[in-house]
């Protein structure tokens, strides 16, 4: 399932991230196209979102939308990682990728966010699986992060559902609008990865 070779260098495959998880669920590259539905989701679950995301504030518009998946674009064009859609019966119900990629150190980290109505669906789990397949065969990475919020407890049932290992507590990581929260990190290796069934 997964090659011995290793890259140290981005893959020349194609950067375009595209994934079938099951009949019902498809990730997909965010486009332009999708501006609208996206920052509806984003505006209709505005007060959840905001307990946990810090971009809220920067996020107002259709047309900061629009900024925010250009710039997943460029990053996915240059290989620095990807942002896609999470599409449950055809709708976009979040967004779930890999945020940055340390070529030299061969690791990223995963980011996810869903809307109210679709957690404990399994969507995010099945979504970061998927990635984690992506991130360790097709792009030959050795570490993948997951970073939550220490207070957000479904959060980081994903990194141990998943069999991430807790690392620790980063001490007031963030500045959530009117107060900082500490994270707690996991991490999984790839030869981790490869063991499970």
């Amino acid at each position: 399932m997964f090659s011995d070779q290793i890259a140290f260098e981005p893959s020349q495959a194609s950067t375009k991230f595209d994934c079938q998880v099951s009949a019902n669920h498809r990730l997909r590259q965010l486009e332009m196209d999708d501006a609208s539905e996206l920052f509806s989701l984003v505006d209709t679950n505005r007060t959840y979102l905001r307990r946990w995301l810090s971009w809220l504030n920067t996020t107002e518009t259709i047309d900061d939308t629009r900024h925010f998946i250009r710039q997943t674009q460029k990053r996915a064009q240059d290989r620095q990682g990807f942002a896609a859609a999470v599409i449950h019966k055809g709708n976009i119900v979040g967004v779930a990728g890999l945020n940055g990629i340390s070529w030299s150190d061969r690791s990223s980290s995963i980011g996810y966010w869903i809307a109210e109505p679709y957690q404990g669906k399994g969507l995010i789990t099945r979504s970061c699986r998927a990635i984690l397949d992506h991130a360790f065969q097709d792009r030959s990475l050795n570490r993948i992060a997951i970073l939550c919020a220490s207070q957000n407890v479904r959060s980081q049932a994903i990194p141990q559902r998943l069999g991430f290992t807790h690392e620790g507590r980063l001490r007031q990581a963030q500045w959530l609008y009117d107060h900082f929260v500490d994270h707690e990190v996991y991490s999984i290796l790839s030869h981790e990865w490869k063991r499970q069934p």
